[in-house]
């Protein structure tokens, strides 16, 4: 099973505007870049320039529909 690591960045700036980056590591290579903003979700795979959107309800359907339920704690 893969090793996945999550970096991230947060901008010194007021996160009103500013997105927030998190860079996710698979064995130790980087399998891409996740950008929240307050109105989308952006996704970067690492060997491209350009990225993925989608907005926020758009997101909750795909994890509606193809999400797993996650463990109670």
């Amino acid at each position: 099973m893969a090793r996945h690591d999550v970096r991230f960045t947060i901008p010194e700036r007021g996160l009103g505007n500013a997105d927030i980056e998190f860079a996710v590591y698979s064995d130790g290579e980087r399998l891409g870049l996740l950008k929240i903003s307050k109105g989308a979700v952006v996704w970067r795979h690492a060997n491209k320039k350009l990225g993925r959107v989608m907005d926020w309800g758009a997101f909750d359907r795909l994890m509606q529909e193809e999400g797993r339920r996650e463990r109670s704690a």
